[in-house]
């Protein structure tokens, strides 16, 4: 018996170890892939024929426990400044026509901050770097850093795209979570965040000036009417700090969807301030000021229609709805605080069905994102006084 018995001991030890292994090997929490979403949507689903490469038919794409793959993309994808252009798939498996397109075409300097470009890119390589030790992650995560510091304002903001700063280009961008992405990676190596630990001395310094330069003229773009202090516009000029026009469907007004991305960012800051106290506690108050009651958005079956960049099978209608939680426009006219909405032609209007159908369709006009800020503000406020 004991000549039996060792063998099966020896077989369920072997099995009980190789069994914890591979449970602990699938439940390894990977570097998170969803700042890639918007880019990837855009490249997916919105038409543009400036891009490099374009998606091929049945697509493949790395899993998020294939994080080298993607971090070895993102480098092939990084342009000679040290930025990103927007709008691809970090995640594609590339061919190899692509891959040559994209280094034959690092000297062409679209980069950009817009739709998660380039500070998505820093912080995934950064936490890839902290797995793998790997040094060309480090090197590529460098590089984009200092493109990062060097195309600030002096202001403290950063503009949409560099070294393209014509039209709305070169205002300061919090549409898309372009200021709010950068400054995150700014407070996370200041406030010494361990996936940045490698990040030597002498830059931190610098890194740590441009994030208190950066916060400042976070808080002095809050929109301000009659003393009282409201939320952020989607961009704001580069050197007055007023709301700004940007594509011809987004007017200077007040921009919830943005400002919630602004205010997490200031809820996040460890040991905040009184003035970025004084602007959260005024963004919620305008949170709950501009709260819209008895509507709600839903979509419907429609003759389908191809517009400039993207195809519908759908509409989408407001419909009235006494026991529909709050909701909230996208844009606040200055001054009169009405919802508006506009078109490609740049008229405003004060309804979502008075627009065309393909901005209807093609623009995010409406949402519930100021919620969570409302139900984590308590929350916040209490840590304050521990």
């Amino acid at each position: 018996m004991k000549k039996i018995f060792t063998p099966i001991v020896l077989l369920i030890f072997i099995t009980v170890i190789l069994t914890t292994s591979c449970k602990e090997l699938f439940s390894q929490d990977y570097p998170d892939v969803s700042r890639f979403n918007d880019s990837a949507n855009h490249w997916y689903n919105v038409f543009d024929e400036d891009r490099v490469i374009q998606p091929t038919p049945a697509r493949k794409r790395y899993s998020p426990a294939e994080f080298v793959e993607i971090a070895d993309n993102i480098i092939l994808f990084q342009k000679n400044n040290g930025g990103w252009a927007k709008n691809y798939d970090m995640r594609a498996v590339l061919n190899d026509v692509q891959k040559d397109s994209l280094l034959n075409s690092k000297n062409r300097l679209n980069t950009t901050f817009d739709n998660g470009a380039t500070h998505s890119q820093l912080s995934y390589l950064a936490e890839v770097f902290t797995l793998t030790n790997d040094q060309k992650y480090k090197i590529a995560f460098l590089k984009g850093l200092n493109f990062a510091l060097k195309t600030q304002y002096n202001n403290g903001g950063w503009p949409q795209s560099f070294p393209d700063t014509s039209g709305y280009h070169k205002y300061i961008t919090f549409n898309d979570g372009a200021m709010a992405g950068i400054m995150t990676i700014l407070k996370d190596i200041t406030y010494n965040d361990s996936n940045y630990s490698f990040v030597e001395k002498s830059l931190r310094e610098k890194v740590s000036e441009a994030y208190n330069n950066g916060l400042n003229c976070i808080l002095k773009c809050q929109i301000v009417e009659n003393g009282e202090k409201l939320a952020w516009c989607q961009q704001h000029d580069n050197i007055t700090l007023e709301p700004k026009d940007a594509r011809t469907f987004e007017k200077a007004s007040i921009c919830n969807g943005e400002s919630v991305g602004i205010v997490n960012f200031l809820m996040d800051i460890p040991h905040p301030s009184k003035a970025v106290v004084e602007a959260v506690t005024s963004a919620v108050e305008w949170f709950k000021q501009s709260e819209i009651h008895g509507i709600r958005i839903e979509w419907i079956d429609a003759e389908p229609e191809k517009f400039i960049y993207h195809s519908s099978s759908q509409d989408r209608l407001v419909i009235e709805d006494k026991d529909a939680p709050p909701i909230w426009a996208r844009f606040y006219e200055l001054k009169t605080h009405r919802p508006i909405f506009c078109g490609r032609d740049g008229i405003i209007k004060y309804s979502m069905a008075e627009i065309d159908r393909d901005r209807r369709t093609g623009y995010q006009w409406y949402s519930y994102r100021p919620e969570t800020i409302l139900e984590r503000f308590s929350e916040w406020k209490n840590e304050l006084v521990k």
